[in-house]
């Protein structure tokens, strides 16, 4: 039987974005309990670009080839056995593994369907920030109603979902951004907006319950007298070595899949009550110009369609 193949991204050493092929490889094959999912788009988050050039193979180390990617925005093509609660042609969105190629074989928990409001290929751009954004609010702070919280990086993707969820809670958020980026962050629904490169601002927070940081590095150092005693410090980057002998609790949060939170999310970015900025949109087979693109950061996801 002849095998059936596709196109996908693979990264075959750490490194440059040399290191990225665009090719021809084996149509995964959906075992028990999984789904097939044709790929509509897919993004680029951080982790992707720092898988590639080695910055956590202590953490998470790869097996050569690899295709890299979490973001998916798809429609369901395959049906593995016992799988339930989808069927084939739903329009889904997930948190998944190797979403650079043009199918993807995944759980159906990693997956939401797309809300019918919502972009199919704007969808891509969603799952990993709108989840760790509110997993490090509700899992990492778990915050109560009235307690004033510090976003750092609340600009970024994962930030605004941060700033959002938090407002659901019924807290005070004080929005962290760069000064050039004040004027912008002002729409982002935050009770106060500051900017985290002005020392003169940063003396000037009140006391904080918790922080959650996007940033870390020197500004989570300047930041940490101001969290009360036995406060909270949720991070995605992993706790900084400053909290050592500090009186607090130090939540590193990492990205789970959550269908239903993504889902109501979802729902909430296609009625416009808050936005994940795009970009640029890009082809897969463009994947070292995306992530030359996705390094220099800036504002907006970069999406990738096959």
């Amino acid at each position: 039987m002849t095998q059936k193949m596709m196109k996908a991204v693979l990264l075959h050493g750490y490194g440059e974005v040399n290191q990225l092929s665009y090719e021809d490889v084996s149509l995964p094959v959906p075992a028990a309990g999984e789904v097939l999912v044709k790929t509509i788009a897919a993004s680029i988050n951080p982790i992707d670009w720092k898988l590639r050039r080695g910055e956590l193979k202590e953490m998470m180390p790869i097996e050569f080839p690899a295709i890299l990617g979490r973001d998916l925005s798809g429609e369901v093509v395959a049906l593995g056995e016992s799988v339930t609660g989808l069927k084939v042609g739903d329009r889904v969105f997930g948190l998944v593994n190797h979403s650079y190629a043009e199918y993807v074989a995944c759980k159906p928990a990693d997956l939401a369907r797309t809300p019918d409001a919502l972009d199919a290929i704007d969808a891509a751009a969603l799952p990993l920030v709108l989840l760790t954004g509110a997993q490090v609010i509700e899992a990492g702070i778990q915050p109560r109603p009235g307690e004033t919280i510090l976003i750092t990086g609340a600009i970024g993707g994962v930030g605004r979902t941060a700033v959002h969820v938090a407002k659901q809670h019924g807290v005070l958020v004080i929005a962290g951004v760069r000064a050039s980026q004040k004027k912008e962050a002002e729409g982002l629904g935050a009770d106060r907006v500051i900017a985290l490169d002005n020392e003169k601002e940063i003396s000037g927070l009140p006391e904080l319950d918790a922080v959650a940081d996007m940033v870390g590095h020197e500004t989570i150092d300047r930041i940490l007298p101001h969290i009360r005693k036995n406060g909270v410090l949720a991070t995605v980057l992993g706790a900084p070595s400053s909290t050592q002998g500090r009186d607090l609790r130090v939540a590193s949060v990492w990205a789970k899949p959550d269908s239903t939170r993504l889902e109501q999310l979802g729902r909430e970015v296609a009625q416009g009550v808050f936005s994940i900025p795009i970009g640029k949109r890009l082809k897969l087979s463009q994947i070292g110009e995306a992530q030359k693109l996705a390094e220099k950061g800036g504002i907006g996801k970069i999406v990738l369609t096959p």
